[in-house]
């Protein structure tokens, strides 16, 4: 069933929508797809069934399903999303997320990720011609990046996390983005923000990395850097013509979290890359931290006045898996709870703040993700195990404030700038008849209460 949707009205059919002559802009991009596939076809990298190395089999067992686990990360984010904005927004919303896995995995394939883990240029990028198309990235071991289990399982696991980076930014932007502009935008973040900021952390000649920064698996890289992606994107576009409105669906809020919550043990304990006593402790914390937060910012809620809800329990848990993505494996059970305590008071005082401003971030991604990203690497840097402030070490908390300091300026300014790049292609914003009509028809001609409908014929 589908809907056919014209300037000012839109009908119910069971047939597929009558074909239509494409607009140059489509020819141009199916025309690269399609040089690309053949680009691909005829440079096959390594043969399938390529293994020199011994591996270990516990480790590649535990991370294939950790990886697996981090790909279920961005459908439970676009449940989380989805239900959170309006009812004529949920579709356009969840696929914001969920179009992440397509378009991130072609572009990691081809260039990202030798971007991020290809031979160090300075400290800064990877070359991209060392992984090109995953060339030389085989079932045999790399002894820097995967010593255990096939390179090419770390370059899939570490492409769920470049998935979903983009798909966190869509929050701030939710309920007025052009689909096309955001799909420009989501290839250019990727490439320019992404990429550089996962070479300088995780590879090993990163400049980061080098200084001492820890993050384990993602306090800069996913969330702060969409975190100040967002508090970009929600500044170019501006306010929403409906800002109040009810969430469409708080189930859908409370499925979100748990799929999120669920795919964060890959997420975290997947980043030991090992199956040992290191993904345990990352696991262990990661559900702590989460717990606590979720507690104390339903706490803080009734403290203040507030009803105890069911949105506030599921903010809250997403908070604190925020926060202690960066120490998972350098922090004790109890730092882990404390850590979980402070990011959920910080984040709940910084939603509370953002409100009183004339920032439309939609769904508070700065609040949550971006202040609690910088909440994460600061107690990282506070309580990691023999190099934290508490054991007398302070290099490492002096480089991660430089840290933090750099990627803000980073993330921010360079995500600011390819906002304006991306207004100069086409524009980012949909007209204010299509944004009061909903992103769902405007944008893709499909409709939560028709799909109701076809489902009682």
């Amino acid at each position: 069933m589908w809907v056919i949707f014209y300037p000012n009205k839109f009908k119910f059919d069971e047939n597929l929508p009558p074909m239509s002559k494409p607009k140059t802009r489509w020819i141009v991009i199916f025309a690269i797809l399609s040089i690309l596939q053949l680009l691909v076809l005829f440079n096959a990298g390594n043969p399938v069934t390529e293994h020199t190395v011994a591996i270990d089999k516990a480790d590649t067992a535990w991370m294939i399903v950790a990886t697996a686990f981090v790909l279920f990360m961005t459908p439970g984010l676009s449940f989380f999303y989805g239900g959170m904005v309006s009812f004529k927004n949920v579709i356009s919303t969840m696929l914001q997320s969920f179009i992440a896995l397509g378009v991130i995995s072609l572009l990691w394939y081809l260039v990202g990720f030798s971007l991020a883990f290809g031979d160090s240029i300075g400290g800064f990028i990877g070359n991209p011609t060392t992984y090109f198309a995953f060339k030389n990235v085989g079932l045999s071991p790399n002894p820097n990046l995967s010593p255990t289990f096939p390179f090419l399982l770390f370059a899939l696991f570490q492409l769920k996390f470049a998935i979903i980076t983009p798909a966190l930014i869509t929050g701030s932007f939710a309920e007025r983005v052009k689909f096309t502009s955001y799909l420009i935008f989501m290839c250019l973040f990727s490439l320019l923000i992404y990429c550089p900021l996962a070479h300088w952390t995780w590879h090993p000649e990163g400049f980061l990395r080098v200084w001492g920064v820890l993050d384990f698996a993602g306090g800069t890289v996913v969330h702060m850097s969409a975190g100040f992606a967002a508090l970009a994107g929600a500044y170019i576009l501006g306010k929403r013509e409906e800002k109040q409105h009810q969430p469409a669906n708080i189930p859908f809020i409370i499925l979100g979290t748990g799929m999120l919550w669920f795919g964060w043990f890959g997420f975290n304990a997947g980043s030991a890359l090992a199956a040992n006593g290191l993904a345990v402790q990352a696991f262990a914390t990661t559900n702590m931290a989460s717990a606590s937060a979720m507690i104390t910012w339903v706490m803080f809620d009734a403290l203040v006045g507030r009803k105890i809800s069911a949105m506030g329990a599921c903010i809250g848990a997403v908070v604190g898996l925020v926060a202690i993505t960066p120490a998972a494996g350098f922090v004790n059970l109890g730092q882990s709870v404390f850590i979980g305590f402070v990011a959920a008071l910080v984040s709940n005082m910084a939603v509370y703040y953002k409100q009183k401003t004339s920032l439309d971030d939609t769904l508070d991604v700065f609040p949550c993700h971006g202040v609690g990203g910088i909440v994460g690497m600061v107690m990282t840097a506070v309580f990691a195990k023999d190099v934290g402030l508490i054991y007398g070490e302070v290099n490492t908390f002096k480089y991660h404030m430089l840290a933090l300091l750099i990627v803000s300026v980073f993330t921010f300014g360079g995500s600011y700038i390819i906002f304006k790049i991306t207004g100069l292609i086409t524009r980012m914003r949909v007209s204010p008849e299509d944004e009061q009509l909903g992103l769902d028809l405007s944008q893709h001609a499909e409709t939560m209460k028709i799909s109701a409908k076809a489902g009682a014929m």
